[in-house]
């Protein structure tokens, strides 16, 4: 690192800036989307000089929190500043459990902080095909807020009540009684559908199916979890419908939170920074 180098808290004045490094590494988030996950978040900056080098975020869900948009510009690596950043990041927050969506690029780096592997992360993608919507699922309202909350706690352990309550401001929701709930909303390309929060998958596909009913032609993202050990599951029904898997994350975490109860599972992401 060099001797101008600083650190600083993230701040809005530094969205255009963080942008600029998203792109570069090629990532698809819009200035929304940035916008959307510092705002839920606590996170620091690398200066080199005046010039945003590097940016890592933490968003805590209560019990558990998420490391996120970890970017250093690609003049910048190999000194050290990732670790230094990092370290910085994760002192903002002191949840029992971190939870990261990795690169195979900064699987050591992560490693190294304490991190082990818990599963994968499938990245599909493609313009929609047609699909049909099912019977049994419906378009959730504002007063259906609370049980969403309480289903995708139930499935991830983690308080997400002011995202899922942001997230329900600004796109769709499918819901299915008592057994599991879908949201739709813009981001980076075109449109990401999660989280899903299911009993099982033959609901989350209904979810799935009601939200991408009547978007032929439209491009959309869904992110889906696999843990360790587990079947491909939903993953292989979204290339069999004609979304094709184009990248694998790989899910982290370090600490541990007590096993969920309910029976509620987590399908899908509502982003790889968010969980």
């Amino acid at each position: 690192m060099t001797q101008t180098m600083t650190f600083r808290p993230f701040g809005a004045e530094h969205l255009d800036a963080a942008l600029r490094l998203s792109r570069a590494a090629g990532w698809p988030h819009r200035r929304e989307d940035w916008a959307l996950i510092a705002g839920l978040s606590k996170g620091v900056v690398a200066l080199d000089g005046d010039s945003v080098v590097a940016t890592a975020l933490t968003t805590a869900f209560g019990d558990a929190a998420m490391a996120n948009m970890i970017i250093v510009d690609e003049a910048m690596r190999g000194r050290g500043l990732g670790r230094e950043i990092m370290q910085r990041a994760l002192a903002l927050a002191e949840p029992l459990e971190w939870r990261l969506v990795a690169t195979a690029s900064g699987l050591p780096l992560y490693q190294k902080l304490g991190f082990v592997e818990c599963g994968r992360v499938h990245q599909h993608q493609a313009a929609l095909p047609a699909l049909t919507a099912p019977r049994g699922v419906r378009a959730a309202t504002a007063a259906d807020l609370p049980t969403l909350i309480a289903m995708d706690r139930a499935a991830t352990g983690a308080d997400r009540a002011a995202l899922l309550a942001q997230l329900a401001g600004s796109g769709q929701i499918a819901l299915a009684e008592g057994k599991g709930f879908a949201m739709l909303r813009d981001f980076g390309r075109g449109q990401l559908a999660g989280p899903v929060v299911a009993r099982d998958e033959g609901v989350a596909r209904d979810l799935l199916s009601h939200l991408l009913a009547g978007k032929a032609g439209q491009f959309m993202r869904v992110d889906t979890v696999q843990d360790s050990g587990s079947a491909p599951g939903l993953s292989q029904w979204l290339v069999d419908i004609g979304l094709p898997q184009v990248d694998t994350g790989i899910a982290m975490r370090r600490g541990s939170l007590p096993p969920q109860a309910g029976g509620f599972h987590r399908f899908a992401l509502a982003a790889q920074a968010l969980g």
